[in-house]
């Protein structure tokens, strides 16, 4: 198939260029970009790492909206001969499609996303039976990424920058629902602060294009849960 990809060069102030290019069946947004940087144009900046789903780094924005691109078929994305690639959304542009991603993971550290030991010293692991109430809201959000493709769909973020995203939010209520963690007052309260759970909106762009198929909307709707139970009880 003959294909014309418009890749954004440059920075935030940069502009779209155009590369004709043939795709054969099944090749993934990922490699369309490789193909380009390897033989259309050497000074193409993208980032990319395992190629199989796992790492996240290679999140862009396709036709419009935030995917990983290594899992992405072009097939399934491109529309009347055309595909449209960019950085992701919300996050400083540094050079064509590779984004600083500092904002995001500052935020993931300002929601306390750190696990901390509950229990000093304890040699053996907590045992927490597969049934426990909280151990499964912990397995239903636990396998985030780190891709940023939340981050980049959220309108919240584009409206108020300080607000510290949904991934930074689903891994909070992770932590708060760990019963091994010790950190779960301290995270509540900064979570429950002016740039944390409520000022989320639950418009779910970020279960939309969330690629591992995570709800952090779910997630955040428990933290508001939390927070507001902790307060009756005088813990915030």
């Amino acid at each position: 198939m003959e294909l014309v990809v418009d890749i954004w060069r440059g920075a935030a102030d940069g502009a779209f260029q155009s590369y004709p290019v043939t795709v054969r069946p099944g090749q993934t947004v990922l490699d369309l970009v490789v193909y380009v940087q390897r033989h259309l144009d050497s000074t193409l900046s993208y980032r990319y790492a395992c190629r199989v789903g796992m790492c996240g780094s290679c999140a862009m924005t396709v036709n419009g909206v935030p995917r990983w691109t290594c899992r992405t078929r072009i097939g399934t994305v491109s529309k009347g001969g055309k595909l449209t690639l960019a950085p992701l959304r919300n996050l400083p542009h540094i050079k064509d499609l590779a984004c600083d991603m500092a904002p995001f993971f500052d935020k993931l550290a300002a929601a306390r996303g750190c696990f901390v030991p509950g229990r000093p010293g304890a040699g053996d692991m907590a045992p927490i039976a597969p049934s426990n109430r909280r151990r499964q809201a912990v397995d239903a959000a636990i396998e985030c990424i780190g891709c940023g493709v939340c981050y980049a769909a959220c309108d919240v973020v584009a409206w108020r920058p300080d607000f510290v995203g949904p991934a930074a939010l689903n891994r909070a209520w992770t932590l708060v629902n760990d019963e091994r963690d010790g950190d779960r007052p301290d995270r509540l309260a900064v979570v429950a602060g002016d740039a944390g759970c409520h000022v989320c909106h639950s418009q779910q762009n970020c279960a939309r294009h969330c690629p591992k198929a995570l709800n952090p909307t779910a997630s955040i709707a428990g933290l508001k849960r939390a927070a507001a139970l902790a307060l009756l009880k005088g813990e915030l």
